[in-house]
């Protein structure tokens, strides 16, 4: 593999302390060394920004419901994209663009690690084989668990050992990295035509509630000791008084210490906080709490949270909040889809406009920033667009200038059509604080790594990681205008990922080389399991139980973490 030298560029990376220092950056095979020959390939990176390559921590980006929003939305795809390089292919879609335009445009943007934040296990298959079509970026996919016959079985019936063994089989036969959890319980009881609103609210039949499943899953995360925490979307999602349900939920990982040897600190991680963090008792006194909660996360170092920030775009909204998305469709009137997925999940789909001459877009708009902004910890808040729901992953650029230009949020807040009110529910307009490149750095590249429990491998610039960098032509002491920010995050002037240059001057160069990681977590055979999973295929499956794996030739390229759960 080829040498490089990025030399002279003004680095930022908190896996190694270093805040904005003029140095050089050497890449050898593959990875970050201290030295390279004199034959190293020289780039000069003077007067611009150097740092690794952004890991995004929660979007939707492969499977069933990314592909049922392709057709379910031929309009999104007048967005078009034309090929500009040898090296691209013909791609289209804005807010769910198809699997070539998304690992194009991560990639434009400086991110090589991508992890889609919700896979059916059903329907594990298809998730990989859009991975697999999906060019440069490294990629992960979370099964989601919080609605699964199995576990509520398990816990009911307090049988830990079973629900380990459950969580190794299926992260182990779909190919998956975490335990994600998407409205507990509700998603089920969706089936029933109801929902939990609460954490305490019983899942109809299997007499479970959210908390429980919650709490026994965050346990047996942690008897484990898998890489990442459990990963929640929490119930009660999009609802005005939202945010006691998320502290309630929070309260559930008090005391609670991480048992993983992969370096998180963390036992908890909540998803799109924005959307949990709504005060009133209605639309109309509707307003945020944004303060309420991060007041909670920040006395609380073993939670770490992503943002869900509104972009001001016509978007997609997708998820396994199965009920939520019909509730979505009664308060807008647009067309819907929804489906259940047997013995496991369920999902929505809604179109959804947020309009900045609406105020509770507005609301939510200043929550997301609002979020970023009371953060103490960087570390533990990382930015994210919940994509596409709050809005598409290409808006990053704009979230960056956002949290990082006061006067930016100050314009935007005085340009709206009910700015009294708006800034009257929300506490947006007395935050001054301006997220400095590090932070930033921190907030979309140290801090997520860390989180997944690949802090040693992505999202820094030290000796013997993986060699994924981004030169971006700006230089933080000399901004003049925000949209200096806007414009030199969304074209990086170079991008590495492990090792290979992908982007040159923002133009596609390369396919790279990517792969797949999953977790192998190895528990001692159990019986019980084998029986259970058997009869469960039998009598309440529609697919034979050979055909529901993922085998290997759909992750050709794997990099396969061991957890010895002993």
């Amino acid at each position: 593999m080829s040498e490089y030298i990025i030399k002279n560029g003004t680095v930022y990376d908190p896996k190694t302390g270093v805040k904005g220092e003029v140095k050089d950056v050497c890449i050898k095979d593959g990875k970050i060394v201290d030295k390279v020959s004199s034959k190293a390939k020289s780039i000069d990176a003077k007067g611009k920004t150097v740092m690794a390559g952004a890991v995004e921590i929660h979007a939707h980006v492969a499977g069933p419901k990314v592909n049922e929003g392709r057709n379910f939305r031929p309009e999104d795809k007048l967005f078009t994209y034309t090929p500009t390089g040898k090296n691209t292919r013909m791609a289209g879609g804005f807010s769910i663009p198809t699997t070539f335009k998304t690992g194009y445009e991560y990639s434009k943007m400086g991110y090589t690690t991508v992890m889609e934040a919700a896979m059916p296990p059903l329907y594990a298959r298809h998730v990989h084989e859009e991975i697999k079509d999906t060019p440069i970026i490294d990629e992960a996919a979370f099964p989601v668990f919080g609605n699964n016959w199995f576990v509520f079985e398990y816990l009911k019936n307090n049988e830990m050992d079973n629900v380990m063994a459950y969580i190794s089989w299926l992260l182990k036969t779909t190919k998956g990295y975490a335990i994600k959890i998407v409205n507990p319980g509700g998603s089920e009881a969706w089936g029933w035509g109801e929902n939990c609103n609460t954490i305490h609210d019983p899942v109809p039949y299997f007499d479970i509630t959210p908390a429980e499943i919650m709490k026994g899953l965050l346990t047996a995360n942690e008897k484990m000791g898998l890489p990442h925490s459990i990963h929640v979307h929490t119930n009660n999602l999009g609802n005005p008084g939202n945010y006691e349900t998320t502290l309630d939920t929070f309260k559930l990982a008090e005391d609670v210490k991480p048992t993983n040897k992969f370096g998180r600190d963390q036992v908890f991680h909540h998803t799109h906080v924005q959307f949990h963090s709504y005060g009133g008792d209605s639309w109309g006194n509707f307003e945020s709490k944004a303060k309420e909660i991060m007041d909670y996360v920040n006395a609380n170092k073993n939670i770490t949270i992503d943002l869900g920030c509104v972009t001001f775009d016509e978007t997609t909204t997708m998820t396994a909040d199965g009920p939520f998305e019909h509730h979505l469709t009664m308060l807008n009137h647009l067309k819907w889809a929804n489906v259940d997925v047997e013995l496991e999940t369920s999902s929505g789909i809604v179109p959804y406009l947020y309009d900045p001459n609406i105020k509770v877009c507005d609301i939510q708009w200043a929550i997301g920033l609002e979020l970023a902004l009371y953060a103490k910890d960087p570390m533990r808040t990382y930015i994210t667009t919940d994509h596409p729901n709050a809005g598409p992953f290409t808006r990053y650029p704009r979230i960056f200038k956002w949290l990082m230009s006061d006067k930016s949020r100050q314009e935007m807040l005085k340009g709206f059509k009910y700015s009294d009110k708006v800034i009257a529910a929300t506490n947006l307009a007395s935050l001054d604080r301006e997220i400095t490149f590090y932070e930033l750095a921190q907030m979309t590249r140290a801090g997520p790594a860390k989180a997944l429990g690949l802090g040693n491998m992505f999202g820094g610039l030290d000796k013997g990681m993986e060699a994924d960098v981004a030169v971006f032509d700006i230089d933080e002491a000399k901004i003049k205008d925000a949209e200096q920010i806007e414009k030199a995050f969304s074209s990086a002037d170079y991008v590495f990922k492990s090792g290979t240059l992908v982007v040159d001057h923002g133009e596609i160069v390369s396919n790279g080389n990517k792969r797949t990681l999953w977790v192998d977590a190895k528990v001692p055979s159990n019986a019980q399991l084998e029986r259970d999973v058997k009869m469960k295929f039998l009598k309440y499956y529609s697919i034979n139980l050979n055909n529901y794996a993922v085998s290997d030739h759909y992750v050709p390229n794997p990099y396969v973490i061991e957890v010895d759960t002993n």
